[in-house]
């Protein structure tokens, strides 16, 4: 018995499969990310090194020739490229288009890593990430309080930061700009010599004195006593009042005798503004899986609640770039398209089918389709993009195909007089092989794009993917509820002019009928000049290649949008 036949048969069973992947496609849908673009990454690692106080000559000897000559030995290297500036060194390293740059990052770690002894002992730990869109801040907000620079910058740093860092999706939170509160002890040199110390003495007093650290602990038989020496200097006057040495008469000598402290703002190396006025900017990013329009209304709402906790310094955001705003936005013209798109698809059938009845048919073809499709989306990890929906407004007009060529000659056997499940068999095992013919046609040409590499490919995969899932699954519905409707709704029908539908149907058949002559016509001529059609057709054909050689269309990775 074929599919068709249990389908006919056996109505319930398909009943109870197309419900149950509905209710699986809703809830994969539910639970679908949203982005503006397909999860991508390049072949690109960055290795970024902080050297404080170095001068480029110093950055590009010390540090940057040591990374360079480490990551050298990992695999599949296309090439590296380093820039040494003052306080930083920046490497990067371009693998080939087929490597796992996931592996690539740990090899390029432990390579770090082994020479990281070698580097200055003042210089940071390098750090490596990669080239992901993953990596790219969602949101970027300016925080404002009326209250010192110094205090907002701390409140920011100690509160506001973590709170937003707990949010659900996030991934890391940055703070640029900003006055950052900073001790400084100005040296007075003529005391140094007068009392013939040295600066590295008075830096080893300083941190000698600003210590916190346990010292071990103390058993008895009943308990057991952690001992901690905690040493931390807890004023200006307490590093003021440090003891640098003590005179012959007993006399101390301390900080403040030899060097005047002040509690001052650090010098600014970063600055943000939103609006010309200056603020503290805070750079959201998310965590790879994470859906981004959900991260950012939960941000929104952290925003509110850490507005109303610290009332009383006028804590206050702004945003001023929210990448989600223009992925909602553009997520809801691309579904504002593809309903239209479904209601012109409904439009074109019932004109050219002339039934009600059988443009519902052909239409059921959508959903069970799409909603389908939304499972295998979820399983591939899959997110809803402007790739992937733009695959299902394209592949719409492809999903009725197959139906209406097994309800078109399931229809044409109704004609001939034979029953409804009679002709809704005959019919489909009739075209079997053609609807299969014109879905394998969209498929062959759909996979290998699927299965592209490089970032071309990651951008593209789910969009071809998509195609290729809702086709065959428009194939499954064809051999499946397209006959069982039919066997059971579809009935001839006879258009009348005097009413209003079927006037307008039969005028748009004659029209069709001279479309129909004049195209005739067309062949005849084509088939009786063969040579002159395909001259015509190389001229055009290879004529196409110099548009983009000559100029006439230009290339872009992606297309100018605003």
């Amino acid at each position: 018995m074929s599919i068709t036949e249990i389908a006919i048969k056996r109505p319930s069973l398909i009943i109870v499969i197309f419900t149950v992947l509905g209710l699986l496609g809703t809830i994969a849908y539910s639970r679908l990310s949203y982005e503006l673009i397909p999860k991508f990454s390049a072949p690109i690692i960055f290795i970024s090194t902080i050297y404080p106080g170095a001068s480029p000559g110093e950055v590009e000897n010390n540090v940057t020739k040591i990374i360079e000559d480490a990551v050298s030995g990992v695999e599949k290297i296309s090439g590296i490229r380093s820039n040494s500036f003052e306080n930083i060194s920046v490497v990067t390293v371009e693998f080939k288009q087929d490597a796992n740059i996931d592996l690539l990052l740990q090899e390029t770690q432990r390579k770090i890593n082994a020479v990281q002894a070698r580097l200055p002992t003042d210089a940071d730990p390098p750090v490596i990430s990669k080239f992901s869109s993953d990596e790219f801040p969602i949101m970027s907000i300016a925080a404002n309080a009326d209250i010192p620079p110094t205090e907002l910058y701390d409140l920011m740093k100690d509160r506001v930061k973590p709170a937003l860092s707990r949010v659900e999706g996030v991934g890391q939170v940055t703070l640029v700009g900003g006055q950052e509160r900073e001790v400084q002890v100005q040296i007075n040199r003529n005391k140094l010599e007068q009392y013939n110390l040295s600066i590295l003495q008075v830096v080893q007093v300083i941190q000698a004195a600003n210590l916190d650290f346990p010292t071990g602990k103390i058993k008895s038989e009943s308990e057991q006593i952690l001992v901690r020496l905690a040493g931390k200097l807890q004023s200006l006057d307490d590093l003021r009042s440090l003891s640098m040495l003590s005179l012959p008469n007993g006399t101390a000598i301390t900080l403040a005798d030899i060097a005047d402290v002040q509690d001052v703002q650090k010098d600014a190396e970063d600055l943000n503004r939103l609006n010309g006025r200056g603020a503290i900017g805070v750079i959201i990013q998310k965590q790879s899986d994470a859906n981004a329009v959900a991260v950012a209304e939960d941000i929104k709402k952290e925003m509110t609640k850490l507005e109303a906790n610290y009332k009383n310094e006028q804590l206050g955001f702004k945003i001023g770039n929210d990448s989600t705003d223009f992925t909602n936005a553009a997520v809801d013209a691309v579904i504002f398209d593809l309903g239209l798109a479904i209601i012109l698809v409904a439009l074109v059938m019932l004109l050219f089918l002339h039934s009600f009845r059988n443009s519902v048919i052909i239409m059921i073809a959508i959903p069970a389709s799409l909603v389908s499709t939304f499972i295998a989306m979820y399983l591939f990890d899959f997110t809803l993009n402007l790739m992937t929906l733009l695959a299902m407004s394209l592949v719409v007009g492809i999903l009725v195909d197959d139906s209406i060529v097994v309800l078109e000659n399931i229809y044409r056997h109704m004609e001939m007089g034979k029953d409804r499940k009679v002709a809704a068999l005959v019919g489909r095992n009739e075209i079997g092989f053609t609807a299969l013919s014109i879905t394998l046609v969209d498929v062959v040409v759909f996979v290998p794009m699927a299965l592209s590499g490089g970032i071309v490919g990651n951008i593209i995969g789910q969009f071809a993917w998509v195609v290729v899932f809702s086709t065959l699954m428009s194939l499954f519905v064809s051999f499946t509820i397209t006959p069982m409707l039919a066997s059971r709704f579809s009935k001839i029908e006879q258009l009348n002019s005097k009413n209003v539908f079927g006037a307008f149907f039969l005028g748009f058949e004659r029209l069709m009928h001279h479309f129909t002559l004049a195209y005739s016509g067309m062949l005849r001529w084509s088939l009786n000049n063969k040579t002159i059609v395909l001259v015509v057709t190389a001229v055009l054909f290879f004529g196409s290649f110099s548009l983009v050689s000559g100029g006439y269309i230009g290339t872009a990775f992606f297309s100018a949008s605003d």
